[in-house]
């Protein structure tokens, strides 16, 4: 049986792999006062953050309903595919606990949802590998294997400029966002049992890509790594910093490029730059 794979926009997975392996991506919401959008359906990263910038407070976000699953399950269902579900972290966004409810009001047996305790692209590497494995005519359990495998190996290491949105949306303590805003302070952040913890703090913008590569050397199991993916908000210079030095001191194969969309910009601001590896 053909297999499909749906995801959230969580995931911030590039447009060309999402039509390259033909993923369905659920947006969530974002709302500006009265106005809600649709997560790269109807405001892009960059319309987004131009309006964050001119806000006077930050915007609301919305997960995935239940009903919005349900009907892409029918139709897949319809059209002869088992479905694989991989979602953003449970523990930040209810967009998992809404595809649990659709797999129950559907076909249990046929709908299969994960949890990949994570965010971004860490979300995203693991359906993209799942959707090419689905390409390759892979069956259910052999990728279910492979994407339970892969949760415990993705890192996701980020840095802001400022705590202030992770605070202000409920991501991060306000103690924590204190401690990384004081004295010039840079957190460097990662993804810890799908939560998101300062794992390093540095004094100064100009020393937070050397430390993000150090912190990447030391947790790779590979002395060269095959691929990382790096992403930004909009923050074009530090974002080419990181890759000119991704490439220097890594030595991936491959380097692969995303932008955090509208739903994790909201919580990151447009300072964001991260890197994404398999351990």
């Amino acid at each position: 049986m053909n297999i499909k794979i749906i995801t959230d926009s969580l995931s911030d997975i590039p447009k060309e792999s999402i039509k390259k392996y033909d993923i369905c991506v659920l947006p969530l919401k974002v709302r500006f006062k009265e106005v809600e959008y649709e997560d790269q359906v109807t405001i892009t990263t960059d319309e987004f953050f131009e309006k964050l910038e001119k806000s006077e407070e930050l915007p609301k976000t919305a997960q995935v309903i239940p009903s919005e699953y349900i009907e892409k399950i029918e139709k897949y269902l319809k059209e002869g595919y088992e479905i694989i579900i991989i979602n953003g972290s449970s523990k930040v966004s209810g967009t998992h606990q809404s595809a649990l409810i659709a797999k129950e009001e559907t076909d249990p047996e046929k709908v299969h949802v994960i949890d990949t305790l994570s965010l971004s692209y860490g979300c995203g590497i693991i359906a993209v590998e799942a959707a090419k494995m689905a390409k390759e005519g892979k069956g259910r359990e052999e990728i279910i294997q492979k994407v339970n495998e892969m949760i415990d190996r993705v890192e996701v290491l980020f840095s802001v400029e400022t705590l202030d949105y992770l605070k202000k949306g409920g991501r991060l303590s306000s103690a924590k966002a204190l401690i990384g805003n004081l004295l010039n302070v840079k957190p460097i952040l990662h993804i810890r049992d799908g939560e998101v913890e300062v794992i390093e703090k540095v004094r100064g913008s100009k020393k937070i890509v050397k430390k993000m590569i150090d912190l990447s050397k030391s947790m790779s199991l590979e002395k060269n790594m095959k691929s990382i993916t790096i992403l930004h908000g909009q923050n074009e210079k530090s974002f080419q910093k990181l890759k000119d030095e991704v490439k220097k001191e890594l030595k991936p194969k491959e380097i692969l490029e995303s932008r955090i969309g509208p739903t994790i910009g909201t919580y990151t601001g447009p300072s964001l730059i991260a890197i994404v590896f398999m351990k």
